[in-house]
């Protein structure tokens, strides 16, 4: 299959692995389609995209930091983040201020950082990375603080799609 001249000219304002140091993740939204189920007795469950986790292993297998980044305390997103091997920060109010922190702390210049979210809580974490990306799925809101915009939406693969614009298609080593 041939790619389209504005298939080619999108995949040469994507991020390759030369471009960044570390990928920032918010959760709900992005890893997430969004929805919780609420069992009888208030335990929450969400669905995600095994695609994301095997993308998130190759972002780390190719040394780039990856961190997980919630405005929400759950179980679900440390659980999430224990199996995947990144750490999370949780119950972030200013998520912006905490990822420039958490890139000072780390000594990653978030010039070189990308971070992928779907809300306005998001907004402070786009204008502080020198690539902004929103899942398919996101507010309208947000996209004028992003530069790209996954084709799939969040909880589908869109984690995972990203992976792949860094790293190449192929995310099996």
């Amino acid at each position: 299959m041939s790619t389209t001249p504005k298939q080619a000219a999108a995949a040469s304002l994507r991020p390759t692995r030369e471009d960044l140091d570390a990928v920032a993740l918010d959760f709900d939204g992005t890893q997430t389609d969004d929805r919780v189920w609420i069992t009888a007795d208030g335990a929450e469950m969400v669905a995600v995209h095994r695609g994301d986790g095997l993308g998130i292993a190759a972002l780390r297998r190719a040394r780039l930091r990856v961190l997980i980044l919630s405005s929400e305390v759950n179980p679900v997103v440390s659980a999430r983040a224990v199996k995947l091997r990144v750490p999370a920060l949780q119950g972030i109010d200013d998520k912006g201020s905490e990822l420039l922190r958490w890139c000072d702390e780390h000594h990653v210049d978030p010039a070189r950082t990308l971070y992928l979210g779907n809300d306005v809580n998001d907004i402070g974490c786009f204008k502080a990375v020198g690539w902004p990306v929103a899942v398919a799925s996101a507010w309208p809101e947000v996209l004028p603080y992003v530069r790209l915009v996954t084709t799939v939406p969040g909880g589908h693969g869109a984690v995972r799609e990203v992976a792949a614009w860094i790293l190449g298609k192929d995310l099996i080593p």
